[in-house]
């Protein structure tokens, strides 16, 4: 009988216990009921105001830029990499003018990797590394791309240290049977340039065991060998 009356006192108390927390949630909310509704309003139009960025502002925008785009691909695939930066004709933007006015837009950013790449093959290595530096790759070949690009940069520059960095993460960035091996052997192939045979020996063989059937992996022998023989 004790046994009960003490668990109905438990249940009493538990009740009491959420009646007076609902009343002070009550209170709470008629004591500031202004400053909630002003806080809630705020986070309307906030996510309000973003949607309709996105849908009246940045999506028109897009659309806009991957039209003017067009052009510049064209002339950058004829290797017309000068057109392709500033005038591509036909009252196209260039580039460089969609870095610039399309900025936050998907179209901008891919404008910046097409600018450093044309930059590259131009000569201009320091404009191609700040362009390409401001690339946002997405998936898992255009890391590869913009990472190897920089390696390539930077060893025309005699920058070697960071040739093998860019090298390095174009390596890491993915696991691509074409692209991993090139970027590979050109990593290999700094090293041998620089004198560090044991690791251009590793970074051979590497190739040679991940992937022999590339193209790259074909002759790999040929270097590991004439590595090897420089090391000893």
């Amino acid at each position: 009988m004790a046994q009960r009356k003490k668990t109905r006192k438990a249940k009493e108390d538990t009740l009491v216990d959420i009646v007076e927390v609902k009343e002070q949630a009550e209170d709470f909310f008629e004591s500031n009921q202004k400053t909630l509704m002003a806080v809630l309003g705020a986070i309307a139009l906030i996510v309000g105001g973003y949607f309709a960025y996105k849908q009246f502002y940045q999506l028109p925008r897009e659309r806009e830029a991957s039209e003017q785009i067009y052009q510049a691909e064209l002339q950058f695939e004829r290797d017309s990499f000068e057109l392709a930066l500033l005038n591509p004709g036909g009252g196209y933007s260039g580039f460089l003018d969609l870095v610039d006015e399309y900025k936050g837009t998907d179209v901008a950013n891919l404008a910046s990797y097409y600018a450093g790449i044309c930059y590259l093959h131009l000569g201009k290595f320091e404009a191609a590394i700040s362009y390409l530096s401001d690339f946002k790759p997405d998936g898992e070949v255009t890391p590869v791309m913009k990472f190897g690009a920089m390696g390539d940069a930077y060893s025309e520059l005699g920058r070697m240290d960071e040739a093998i960095s860019s090298y390095k993460k174009a390596i890491q960035a993915a696991d691509n049977d074409f692209l991993t091996p090139y970027y590979m052997k050109k990593l290999g192939l700094l090293y041998e340039n620089q004198g560090d045979y044991a690791a251009a020996v590793k970074t051979f063989k590497q190739i040679k065991t991940d992937y022999a059937k590339s193209q790259d992996g074909f002759n790999i022998d040929k270097f590991i060998e004439r590595a090897e023989a420089a090391a000893n």
